[in-house]
């Protein structure tokens, strides 16, 4: 996002709510870890969970559901891949106008039973789209009053822009909950109505008579109920490391490719997603960069705003679409969660994982930042010995600048918050501890303990 305090998706959502890449990484001393994200507790009670993870990733997992002209295929990375055709049919792109004809395969996900019946679900996914190719990812749930969602369009997704423009769905709703771009959301949460279980859809798409795939190697569902706070409980500092990441300017891009976003001003979160990409070792080709004009510096950024680029949104901030892009790098992939504290940022970064935060704060309530803003994502690279959070923030005059130090009570509360006073004195939203995570196919050991630890696998 810009540095402006304007409104955003994310003020929209609350309101209508409340109603192997192998990388040189380095390393830090040993965090305490906890188990997903949690609501404080009571005294001498265990703390509840509020985010659930479910991922489906293993040779195992794509056999299980429903088949319909899909494949599970094994190796070092199973994945899902389009082998007979169950159908045809023709898809009108609104972004362009274009009616084209399609093949298609499908396949659907067992039940996930939510161990926190959720308020908002999050799906993501990793996949490879050649051109002629794409996919369409649907979630149907089962609300706790025992009636069901429709199938709810999660995303449109391609990773280049030849054959369709990758898109979010406006306007899906049953009375009940509403999908806002990338979050489904039940509309009245104090109702008591919850998410109880969901299945999602993958379809697979191809131009027909080819023998062209899709491959989807990862699709997950994050299913959360984070409880409406102003503030949060602050945490015990546990760890004091830095990781040594790439640092990207948003800012250097201001102007370039308006047609993505008004340009760099906005491009807070391809840059955070750029930036962690390379730390794990990442690149971009000058064959993929030769489209860019040559006189902009750090090409790449420019790539990553054009290829997380929602053109329903309007905008390169799309959780998923992120998430997916950081994916199409071999030996990388990225999913979209929730954390409870910063102990679990600290987990990570023991682990060699940083992360990439979304928060919104008035200029005030951040020292140091020099700005204000309705949505912002940032990347976590580590901690000072006081606890502070040591942040890459885009939102900087020059790749210099990145580095900040903010103060770790501070940041806690505009990331973990779910409710927020925005410059005008109106109630809006916070992210309630959004973060995406980009790591391996292949984790360490001691990384699949951490990623374990926070709830993702």
């Amino acid at each position: 996002m810009s540095r402006a305090e304007l409104p955003s998706r994310r003020t929209l959502l609350a309101a209508a709510v409340v109603a192997t890449v192998a990388g040189s990484a380095a390393t830090a001393s040993a965090a305490v870890p906890t188990v997903g994200a949690t609501r404080p507790a009571a005294p001498g009670r265990a703390a509840a969970r509020t985010v659930d993870n479910r991922a489906w990733t293993t040779y195992t997992d794509w056999r299980s559901g429903s088949a319909a002209g899909t494949r599970a295929v094994a190796g070092v990375r199973p994945g899902l891949v389009l082998a007979r055709t169950a159908g045809t049919t023709n898809y009108t792109d609104p972004h362009t106008g274009r009616t084209a004809a399609w093949e298609y395969a499908t396949w659907t996900s067992p039940v996930h039973r939510f161990a926190v019946p959720a308020t908002e679900a999050i799906a993501s996914w990793n996949a490879r789209t050649p051109e002629g190719t794409w996919i369409q990812v649907e979630l149907k749930g089962t609300y706790s009053d025992g009636t069901d969602t429709p199938w709810y369009v999660m995303g449109r997704w391609a990773a280049g822009d030849a054959d369709i423009r990758r898109t979010s769905v406006d306007d899906q709703g049953d009375g009940k909950s509403s999908v806002w771009t990338d979050t489904f959301a039940v509309d009245d949460a104090a109702s008591g109505l919850r998410l109880a279980s969901c299945r999602l859809r993958l379809t697979l798409y191809r131009r027909p008579g080819t023998r062209l795939t899709p491959t989807v190697w990862r699709l997950g569902v994050m299913g959360s109920d984070v409880p409406d706070r102003f503030t949060v409980p602050a945490s015990t500092p546990g760890l004091a490391g830095e990781l040594l990441v790439p640092r990207y300017s948003q800012e250097v891009h201001k102007g370039q490719y308006p047609e993505y976003d008004n340009g760099g001003e906005a491009w807070c979160s391809p840059t955070s997603s750029q930036m962690i990409i390379e730390y794990w070792g990442g690149r971009l080709t000058e064959e993929q960069l030769s489209w860019v004009d040559p006189a902009y510096a750090d090409p790449q950024i420019c790539h990553a705003a054009r290829h997380t680029y929602d053109y329903q949104y309007a905008g390169c901030g799309n959780w998923p679409f992120n998430a997916a892009y950081a994916a199409t790098f071999p030996g990388l992939q990225g999913v979209v969660t929730r954390l409870g504290s910063l102990t679990d940022l600290e987990t990570l970064i023991a682990a060699g994982i940083p992360a990439i935060t979304s928060q919104s704060f008035l200029k005030e309530e951040l020292t140091g930042a020099g700005y204000g803003t309705s949505g912002h994502l940032m990347t976590v690279i580590g901690f000072t010995a006081d606890g502070d959070v040591i942040a890459n923030d885009p939102a900087s005059d020059d790749n210099e600048a990145v580095r900040r130090i903010y103060k770790r009570r501070e940041w806690e509360n505009i990331w973990l918050r779910t409710k927020r006073y925005n410059a005008s004195g109106k109630v809006v939203s916070g992210t309630g501890g959004v973060c995406y995570l980009y790591f391996p196919a292949r984790p360490t050991p001691r990384q699949r303990k951490a990623l374990a630890a926070v709830g993702v696998r």
